[in-house]
């Protein structure tokens, strides 16, 4: 039996499964950043809406709709539930994996 480049093969094949296992990591590491990005989005929109409570839902959501603008992210919903506000974005994430959303709530602080 002739094995002659048999070790071209297995080496070949070992570079493809090796770059297979860096893709996919790559792929996770961008799913996680969109999804941080996302969340801190929602949580810095929320904030900017909340701060703006008193001169009504246009006023506040418009705020986090230029926080949202600023961070490269889509609002996805803004509307308030009292005196707090509520924030949904929607940030890119890698084409395979889809989108990430984030969502947030902030309101007033309650003093003791």
């Amino acid at each position: 039996m002739n094995e002659r480049g048999s070790a071209t093969v297995w080496t070949v094949l070992g570079m493809a499964t090796l770059l297979v296992l860096v893709g996919v990591v790559v792929q996770l590491g961008a799913a996680v950043g969109a999804r941080h990005r996302a969340e801190a989005a929602a949580d810095l929109a929320a904030l900017a809406a909340a701060s703006h409570v008193l001169e009504g839902e246009a006023a506040a959501c418009g705020r986090a709709a230029v926080v949202t603008d600023g961070m490269d992210v889509s609002l996805a919903s803004c509307r308030l539930d009292g005196w707090d506000a509520v924030v949904e974005v929607d940030a890119a994430g890698p084409a395979s994996l889809g989108s990430a959303h984030g969502r947030a709530r902030a309101g007033p602080v309650q003093g003791e």
